[in-house]
């Protein structure tokens, strides 16, 4: 597992969200983010009905993860947020770490822009700011950033059968999301509700 940003590979959104739905079998709920987070999501598999999409609260992906991971304690929960939603809401790491809450990961693309406003350039970007190092002094100690392809599957592996709270941070590239989800909260909303009701 790598503790820096240093000779990360740059990787791709959204075929790694595709590696990560296709190899979940035991009714894993997925929360995508906003924007391009929850399209890969849309595009990787629109009929799974454990998918929840969040749509138009930036920063709310992890928080909600949160809620549903504890409120299901036997089901995993994975949070799929970009760097600039989690700036919104960065407190919400230091309240999983105090909650720790164990069946939840968050996996964090990073690729220093918000990218749906227009490409500008996030202020931790400027700044070369560490998420994973923040996740970690925020209390949660399973936090690393993933080389490449194979670490990530190992550290998606790892956060679906050890206590976390884990938190997985991956370096991406700008390539926009090709899957505009539905806008259609309320159709989304029951169908998880549905999907949460359903034994693990």
């Amino acid at each position: 597992m790598t503790d820096t940003t240093d000779n990360l590979h740059v990787m791709n959104r959204a075929a790694l969200t595709k590696r990560l739905v296709a190899g979940l079998t035991k009714r894993e709920a997925v929360v995508g983010g906003i924007g391009n987070s929850n399209w890969d999501l849309w595009g990787a598999d629109r009929t799974r009905a454990e998918n929840f999409y969040m749509l138009g609260s930036m920063g709310l992906a992890a928080p909600i993860a949160m809620g549903v991971a504890l409120a299901q304690p036997a089901r995993r929960v994975i949070a799929l947020e970009g760097d600039g939603s989690l700036l919104m809401q960065l407190g919400c790491l230091s309240t999983i770490a105090a909650q720790a809450v164990k069946n939840l990961t968050v996996v964090i693309w990073d690729n220093g822009i918000y990218q749906i406003t227009g490409g500008q350039g996030t202020p931790a970007a400027a700044a070369r700011t560490d998420m994973v190092a923040i996740a970690r002094a925020s209390g949660i100690a399973s936090a690393a950033w993933a080389a490449d392809e194979a670490e990530f599957d190992v550290l998606v592996a790892r956060a679906l059968s050890t206590d976390g709270p884990h938190v997985i941070g991956v370096k991406i590239d700008n390539e926009p999301g090709r899957n505009q989800t539905d806008r259609d909260p309320i159709r989304f909303r029951e169908s998880f509700m549905r999907a949460m009701a359903q034994p693990v």
